[in-house]
């Protein structure tokens, strides 16, 4: 077995060398290579000038590359701020796009950075979200109580602690949503509303969103990755109910996918009921589920754990387009839905592992690439779109 893996290494390494950018006409531009894993890069404008920037953490450090060039800054550091995810959007409503990181464990930090008004020059100000939960994998967006407002949603996903700091976590295995305070820049915490309150074991992993059921409530979808049912192995969904600060409803899907990690609501065959994209990041292969009855319907079953998954529109046709860089195969794709959920397989590029991937326009030009944080390939780079 030893000689096998040292085999494969060897031949990864090998078309790394004589297929650097792939054979595919994708261009591959490092931004960072670091000691430890990068595990998150989020995207947007973070400095006010209308050019795509990218927020990574990297060795203790958050650092921002500058667009378009996109020279690196340090913008903090804090050996407690490793984050394994990210997320951005304007949180103190003043018109500018803030950052947000999770670590995922021991203790468990939920943290805000504030974009300040000079922000190649100005310090970023780091607060608190959260300091009690534990085993955070995901943080995502979305305006749950329909206030005009969006919200921050977060996995709890282990049990306990063994950091003396916390050695207990008020969430174990729990799913969280948390209303931006009034005033955010003077709160010590978030308000939290558990919507699963114990019942999302086996490591959660990434949660997605959207209104499943379509009653007009926003839905949220997970993989939990270990275990044997009910402890994991399993995609399930939870229903929102009227008053969303109350316990949501728990829907399984399947509770037979090793390694379950990724799931996104969306209407894939254009028949008016949600669909959910998913991945096994820690076991192999992209694949869909039909609703309302959660068929099982093949992407690319090969590829191996492809934990890192994002849905966009690619080509501008107005359907669900898919993506994924798989940490186990080493190789980028993506997947083009005619909009009737038949995929055709891109690739993109090879010699590259993620634990995230992002789509948006890096250089400007009005076509899609991807920022992928690397991981086991320790580094933050994007992927060129050779359409334009």
């Amino acid at each position: 077995m030893r000689s096998c893996s040292v085999f494969l290494s060897a031949l990864f390494i090998c078309l790394s060398t004589l297929f650097p950018n792939g054979s595919s006409g994708w261009k591959k531009h490092l931004l960072h290579e670091g000691k430890g894993r990068l595990r998150t890069a989020s995207v947007g404008d973070f400095t006010k000038d209308g050019v795509t920037d990218v927020i990574a953490s990297s060795d203790s450090k958050t650092i921002l590359f500058v667009g378009p060039k996109f020279n690196p800054l340090v913008i903090h550091e804090n050996p407690d701020h490793v984050f394994i995810h990210s997320t951005e959007f304007d949180v103190d409503g003043d018109g500018d796009l803030d950052f947000i990181g999770a670590r995922h464990r021991e203790p468990g930090i939920i943290v805000w950075f504030e974009q300040p008004d000079n922000p190649l020059e100005d310090k970023w100000i780091a607060r608190n979200v959260s300091t009690e939960l534990i085993g955070i994998h995901s943080l995502v967006t979305v305006d749950v109580d329909r206030n005009g407002k969006l919200d921050l949603l977060a996995t709890s996903a282990l049990k306990t602690s063994k950091h003396p700091s916390q050695p207990t976590t008020a969430y174990p295995e729990s799913l969280v949503w948390f209303s931006v305070p009034n005033n955010p820049h003077v709160a010590e915490k978030w308000e939290p509303h558990v919507f699963a309150s114990g019942d999302a074991p086996g490591a959660t992993h990434y949660l997605g969103v959207g209104d499943i059921n379509k009653d007009g409530r926003v839905d949220a979808a997970v993989g939990a990755k270990i275990g044997v049912f009910p402890e994991g192995m399993y995609f399930a969904w939870w229903e929102a109910p009227k008053d969303p600060t109350k316990v949501w409803t728990k829907h399984l899907i399947n509770e037979e996918h090793q390694g379950a990690s990724h799931i996104y609501p969306a209407d894939l065959d254009g028949d008016g009921e949600m669909d959910l994209v998913s991945s096994r990041g820690h076991g192999d292969g992209v694949f869909w589920f039909k609703g309302p009855h959660w068929e099982l319907q093949p992407i690319h079953m090969e590829i191996r754990l492809p934990h890192s998954l994002v849905i966009f529109d690619m080509d501008g046709d107005g359907d669900t387009d898919v993506a994924t860089c798989a940490r186990g195969s080493l190789e980028v794709w993506w997947y083009e839905n005619d909009g009737k959920g038949n995929f055709t397989n891109h690739f993109v590029a090879t010699g590259q592992a993620a634990y995230d991937i992002r789509a948006a326009d890096m250089d400007q030009d009005g076509d899609t690439d991807f920022v992928i944080a690397g991981d086991i390939s320790r580094n933050v780079m994007w992927c060129e779109n050779p359409e334009r």
